[in-house]
């Protein structure tokens, strides 16, 4: 039985008794107990009705450990609250209500360890009496998302150096050689280096007109992220900041391509990371499931570094191949007797220097 129906209850009974023995004492302490309960309720009821609860969420993305600043406010209703508290999961304990407000703001700073999406339980507003007779609750409309974003960290040279120096050919990324070949002809003009015209063409009469050049994507550096059966979650969390990470570095650099477990053709950063925002979004959500299909690789010449979330000896035949024989195994722990070519969010970095044999 709730608290204010059992005091009224007992007031009842105290007034019958004391009417039924014509006792007055047990008369006054029955309405007074009637009272109480009856106008607690009827407080508690006011306060509540048109009563609300909001939160308010800064940001809806945020990387692992960073703040994330939330405002809980809570409203009143028809008469101010007599007390109560504002309970909400990022809040270590409820926040209580000072009594005869008819609002209040709460404020959070809020931090989460690990990548994922959370799902945050609406707030709830608690008024009660002050002496605990009469509770009413109410809800926030809805619970609030948040996307943790993986950390990305600097990647270190093996005399600890930034950047991911000779580890699978990348150095040429650095200094922001991307290579070209040639896609046909195209209209000449004005500005285009006379090293571009394309003069036999003008000897034919044919006008002027320039060489034009792409970008040899196949040549870029491709992040392999292989998620299967991972050591442990702490792994699987590594190797993905591991892969963002070179990911951000690589592209920064000229441009790289990332392949995500389950997925059968890897995904573009070039330097101006337009691609960035969804690829760090999807890295967010990796789990541990199927290999990355390699097996589609065998066209592309640029190096490969292969993030795995299990410590391997020997690198996958097939993304060796693909790799031209240029490839960097990241793995989250130590090989025994082997050297690190580099490290990057916890995980090391070791250069193979043949398809399917033991890393260097």
């Amino acid at each position: 039985m709730r608290p204010a129906a059992g005091t009224l209850a007992l007031g009842a009974v105290l007034g019958l008794t004391g009417y039924l023995l014509d006792a007055e004492p047990l008369l006054v302490a029955g309405a007074g107990l009637t009272v109480l309960a009856a106008a607690s309720s009827i407080w508690v009821a006011l306060a509540i009705r048109g009563a609300g609860v909001e939160r308010t969420v800064a940001e809806r993305r945020v990387l692992e450990e960073e703040p994330l600043s939330v405002r809980i406010t809570a409203r009143a209703g028809a008469l101010r609250w007599p007390g109560g508290e504002v309970h909400d999961t990022l809040l270590g304990e409820p926040a209580p209500l000072r009594p005869l407000r008819r609002a209040a703001n709460v404020r959070v700073v809020a931090r989460f360890a690990r990548r994922g999406e959370r799902e945050l339980p609406a707030s709830v507003l608690v008024v009660r009496d002050p002496l605990g007779l009469a509770t009413r609750t109410v809800s926030a409309r809805e619970a609030a998302r948040v996307l943790v974003l993986p950390r990305t960290f600097p990647v270190r040279a093996a005399g600890g150096g930034a950047g991911v120096g000779r580890a699978a050919g990348a150095q040429a990324l650095q200094a922001g050689a991307v290579r070209t070949e040639f896609d046909g002809l195209r209209p000449y003009r004005e500005g285009t280096p006379a090293a571009r015209i394309h003069w036999p063409a003008l000897a034919r009469g044919a006008g002027l007109l320039e060489r034009h050049l792409r970008p040899d994507a196949d040549a870029r550096p491709l992040v392999i992220l292989d998620a299967r059966a991972p050591a442990s979650e702490e792994a699987l969390d590594a190797a993905v900041r591991a892969a963002a990470s070179l990911v951000l570095e690589l592209a920064r650099a000229g441009g790289c391509a990332l392949l995500l477990p389950g997925e059968r053709r890897p995904r573009t950063v070039d330097s101006d990371l337009a691609a960035w925002p969804g690829l760090h979004a999807r890295l967010a959500l990796v789990a541990s499931g199927p290999a990355p299909s390699v097996a589609a690789l065998g066209t592309r010449r640029g190096p490969v570094l292969y993030v795995a979330a299990r410590p391997l000896s020997r690198t996958p035949p097939a993304a060796a191949h693909s790799a031209g024989g240029r490839l960097a195994l990241v793995v989250p722990e130590r090989l025994a007797g082997r050297p690190a070519a580099f490290t990057v969010a916890g995980c090391h970095g070791y250069v193979a220097r043949h398809a399917g044999r033991a890393v260097a």
